[in-house]
């Protein structure tokens, strides 16, 4: 691996010119290296990595993790077991979870392809000046035979009055705050505020959340927000649902919100701490000159791609968040490879995002795979659907935490798996044997035929399955 200082006469012609320094970035330059093709990668903005570890995905998990460590030393669901409490060192799990990121950023993305013979790597911003042609910094302009742009998404920033005057927070640097806020109101209730939701709350800040919808987690069915709601309610968190912020405004005694109520009325929040915007998140491309190269975009921004990562550029790809498709990280590196083999090889590879397994990790998780009901009825899809409470679970009875529930969807003419949906303590754990189930064509005869280890929550898609055609009440412990 080489770096170029944009101050060095540079080497100006290459093979495959990669912009940005995620996921799907490095999956491609991985690929590119084990085809021979002479790369560079273009990054700005975060460092190498990209969002997942420096800013999303590994943050936000190690957070999760370490409230969840505090919470269970309050909290007991046995008469018997009463935990002492806990005291929490917020600058330390802040500081902690730096070093930790910064050593996985380090031997996940940069030591991987260190030894690299043919990949430079770049730091600078990237313009297209045509559509064979890169200007680095208003600098120096390399050219390249493909491209592949992979700049990733940013929270998306509301316009509302006086936003940009306070003194906002988003997930790029709420998560490095060492000082612990007295409270926090998260602005969204999509998976990321969500999240940050779960561990400010169990680390000790006081959390409100504004929503302008109905409700929490809107792109899933109501019975699972609804039952991720009440947890979170009982955990203290305070939720509003139809709320819209159109004005904030500093005072003496904190950040003043006025917000539209669902009647219509406006009523004054006051939030004496830090106010999160996770208002959803944003395609990078404003800064890439795609105008001049006339680049197809979607309705909402994103870079229009095929399942083989084209755009309407013979030579440019795309892959991960910037892209109209499934904005995952593991995603991102799957479109990554695929871009840079169609671009280079015979490959014809597509992407197939079917059976796709997905987890927000709340508690309970949520977690699901293929279709729900409402994509099935809009597919005109003949499903059945079977929902099992977690209090007709083995595991979920004896660990005294029945909180959600499985759900299955299948084709009633073939008897196959097309999707599922779990609100369940670590439920993100299960999904993967459904994704597979809907991968490879699995009937709900055949999950609820199999074999599970008695008292694990696996145990859980049996039963599920099973009550497709019985009471599963009325069965014993070990019963099919």
């Amino acid at each position: 691996m080489k770096s170029l200082n944009e101050l060095e006469a540079p080497v100006s012609h290459f093979d495959l010119i990669i912009i940005g320094g995620g996921s799907a970035a490095f999956s491609a330059a991985i690929t590119a290296e084990s085809l021979g093709i002479s790369c560079l990668m273009v990054n700005a903005g975060l460092d190498f990595g990209g969002t997942c570890v420096n800013v999303g995905c590994v943050p936000s998990k190690i957070l999760i993790r370490a409230a969840e460590t505090a919470y269970h030393a309050k909290h007991s669901r046995f008469e018997g077991i009463k935990p002492k409490g806990v005291e929490i060192d917020f600058g330390q799990v802040i500081r902690n979870k730096k070093k930790l990121v910064a050593d996985l950023q380090q031997k996940k993305y940069m030591d991987v392809v260190s030894d690299f013979e043919n990949l430079t790597m770049l730091q600078g911003w990237a313009e297209f000046t045509d559509k064979n042609t890169i200007l680095v910094n208003g600098k120096n302009k390399y050219k390249a035979l493909k491209f592949l742009i992979a700049t990733g998404a940013t929270t998306h920033i509301p316009g509302i009055e006086g936003l940009n005057e306070i003194d906002y927070l988003t997930n790029a640097t709420l998560f490095d705050l060492e000082e612990k806020p007295e409270s926090i109101t998260i602005m969204g209730a999509g998976y990321i505020g969500l999240e940050i939701a779960t561990a400010y709350n169990r680390l000790g800040v006081k959390v409100r959340i504004i929503e302008f919808t109905d409700r929490v987690l809107r792109t899933q069915t109501a019975d699972v927000s609804e039952e991720l709601e009440k947890n979170m309610r009982e955990e203290g968190i305070q939720i509003l649902p139809n709320y819209r912020a159109v004005k904030l405004e500093t005072s003496d005694s904190g950040i003043i919100i006025h917000c539209k109520r669902p009647d219509g009325s406006l009523t004054k929040l006051i939030e004496p701490g830090k106010v999160v915007i996770a208002t959803g998140i944003k395609p990078h491309t404003h800064t890439l000159g795609i105008d001049k190269i006339k680049l197809q975009l979607t309705v909402n921004g994103h870079i229009q791609v095929t399942g083989k990562m084209e755009t309407n550029l013979a030579n440019i790809y795309a892959a991960g968040d910037v892209t109209n498709t499934p904005p995952f990280v593991y995603t991102a590196a799957y479109e990554g490879k695929i871009a840079v083999e169609n671009a280079f090889s015979a490959a014809d590879n597509k992407s197939d995002y079917s059976s796709l397994p997905w987890v927000v990790f709340t508690d309970p998780q949520v977690a699901g795979a293929g279709l729900d009901e409402v994509q099935a009825a809009e597919q005109n899809l003949p499903f059945e659907v079977s929902k099992l409470s977690l209090s007709d679970v083995p595991r979920s009875i004896v660990a005294h935490d029945t909180r959600g529930f499985i759900k299955l969807i299948r084709n009633i003419e073939t008897d196959k798996l097309i999707g599922a949906r779990i609100v369940a303590p670590e439920g993100g754990e299960l999904i993967q044997q459904l994704s597979m189930a809907i991968k490879y064509g699995i009937t709900v005869k055949q999950l609820a035929e199999s074999f599970y280890p008695y008292l694990t929550l696996g145990e859980g898609i049996k039963l599920a399955a099973i009550t497709f055609g019985k009471d599963v009440g009325k069965l014993s412990c070990c019963a099919t």
